[in-house]
């Protein structure tokens, strides 16, 4: 049976989008119960309660009550970080987005899944501190950890297929990451400096993603991307 009544969360709201004449239905990704879709009704019209607290990029604390539909409504929200100075930087909304968009793609369940809820606050957290952190490196160091709180981050230690452990200079999705010369039928070519960007990002703080020139982080990113799509049957826009 499904659950009804009343309760409490903090969410992230990931999207927002129009409906009827004055209300919103928001997708959130919370902390407790994962993906919740919500109405927040009446939220755009001038004098609403939520005033501006329930935007896309929003951390906030809920109460919402769920009856016998698909959507919660939602009626009570606070906010805990609005983000405000990321919102006043191109850069830093487009990385946000980004973010809030991976998740979105990654997690459609209502199961909860903190490792990955939190990863969003904290990445949402850096990129309204810092405006220099708004890169594509850093950006691609957030995936990597996504994937990782979604059980599907690619071996990088050894090729996926045999195990060999030198040599490794290409990638396969299939196969599940990194592979040897001679089990790299269906790779791309995955070199050094992409290699150890991926290395160094998964080990890394978040604050902390290392840099890499262009090649090696489109490489990055295609593995990140194709390993989404095989394993996770989702598709992830490109960084750059």
């Amino acid at each position: 049976m499904p659950r009804q009544g009343s309760f409490k969360t903090e969410a992230v709201v990931l999207r927002s989008i129009r409906f009827g004449e004055a209300d919103r239905v928001l997708h959130l990704y919370t902390e407790d119960r994962g993906r919740v879709g919500a109405v927040a009704k009446g939220v755009r019209r001038v004098k609403s309660r939520f005033g501006g607290r329930l935007e896309p990029l929003s951390r906030v604390n809920l109460v919402m009550h769920e009856g016998r539909g698909e959507l919660c409504t939602i009626t009570s929200a606070d906010t805990v970080h609005a983000h405000a100075s990321l919102r006043e930087r191109r850069a830093g909304i487009e990385r946000a987005t980004d973010a809030c968009e991976a998740v979105l793609r990654l997690f459609d369940a209502a199961e909860p899944n903190r490792p990955a809820y939190h990863l969003l606050c904290h990445e949402l957290a850096i990129l309204d501190g810092d405006a220099g952190t708004a890169t594509y490196a850093q950006a691609l160091a957030f995936r990597l950890k996504l994937l990782l709180a979604a059980g599907f981050v690619p071996e990088l230690a050894a090729c996926a297929t045999c195990g060999e452990r030198e040599h490794l200079g290409a990638f396969s999705a299939a196969a599940g990451g990194v592979v040897c010369p001679s089990c790299e039928a269906g790779s791309f070519p995955l070199g050094a400096d992409a290699h150890s960007f991926m290395v160094d990002a998964l080990a890394k703080p978040l604050s902390e993603a290392p840099e890499a020139g262009e090649q090696a982080l489109r490489q990055a990113d295609r593995a990140v991307s194709e390993t989404a799509e095989h394993h996770a049957h989702v598709r992830l826009r490109r960084l750059m």
